[in-house]
């Protein structure tokens, strides 16, 4: 009896030692939805519930190695970024998606925490603007990372919508604006790089435990476009995973926000 391996997705980004966000829920999300799960660290982190408390780089010629090391023995059917941290980290990845090593990335531009404080410095921002999201599948901001895209505040749907073209001049195939933090509904906007822009409706779940969702939603839409999904189905799948990731974890009882579940999704998508 023979099996075929399943498509082989790459996480770059940080490391979250609770399991809840960063690499640990991208490979979460990868193995829930069926596919092969790789990655390559961009940086260590400690943290707790509410704050990170220690981050260290990870040296960019390692996370080069990384990356190839994963292309060579593997190969790569689908990527997804998260906290790159420095400009030359945001440059490899852009390289190695030019040369072809890589195909087009879901880009969650971890710029900003839920504060809006700074992540990453102007050079790195000036990099991923100029160099990796003209070359990106789609790019996922929450409002935090949308509002420091646009220069504007963004209250909701309706602003971001108005704020179409300033979303798209950043040259990507699409713009996905996750609206969880939004004042009003927690819709989503869907920013095609040609056509109009459309919403996602949700509800609001009235829990705490949201963290890693953002990752869990870049990492399911990253799954589907590897899977051939077009743009639609693709963003419309991946907003239901993160749907039921959060539902499924808004009675867990922690002393700060918690986690989001990965568990609800053990079968392979059709």
């Amino acid at each position: 009896m023979t099996s075929t391996m399943p498509p082989v997705l790459l996480t770059i980004a940080a490391s979250d030692p609770l399991g809840g966000a960063g690499v640990q829920a991208d490979l979460s999300t990868f193995a829930a939805l069926g596919v092969h799960g790789a990655c390559a660290l961009t940086a260590v982190t400690a943290q707790s519930l509410s704050a990170v408390t220690a981050l260290q780089s990870v040296d960019v010629d390692l996370v080069a190695e990384q990356i190839d090391s994963v292309i060579s023995s593997l190969g790569v059917s689908g990527v997804k970024t998260g906290l790159l941290r420095r400009r030359e980290v945001v440059e490899l990845v852009a390289e190695r998606v030019m040369g072809g090593d890589l195909p087009p990335p879901v880009i969650d531009p971890v710029m900003v925490d839920g504060r809006g404080s700074a992540f990453v410095d102007q050079q790195t921002r000036d990099a991923y603007r100029k160099q990796l999201f003209p070359l990106a599948r789609a790019i996922t901001p929450n409002r935090r990372e949308a509002e420091l895209l646009a220069g504007q505040p963004l209250p909701g749907p309706e602003a971001v919508i108005g704020c179409a073209e300033v979303f798209r001049e950043l040259g990507a195939e699409a713009v996905v604006v996750t609206g969880g933090a939004f004042d009003d509904k927690p819709d989503d906007v869907v920013i095609p790089a040609d056509g109009d822009a459309w919403v996602i409706e949700n509800q609001r779940i009235q829990t705490r435990n949201v963290r890693g969702s953002g990752c869990t939603f870049s990492a399911a839409l990253a799954v589907e476009f590897a899977l051939g999904r077009c743009l639609t189905d693709a963003v419309n799948a991946a907003a239901a995973f993160a749907r039921c990731a959060i539902q499924d974890a808004a009675d867990w009882q922690f002393d700060g926000p918690g986690p989001v579940s990965h568990l609800h999704s053990t079968q392979k998508p059709l």
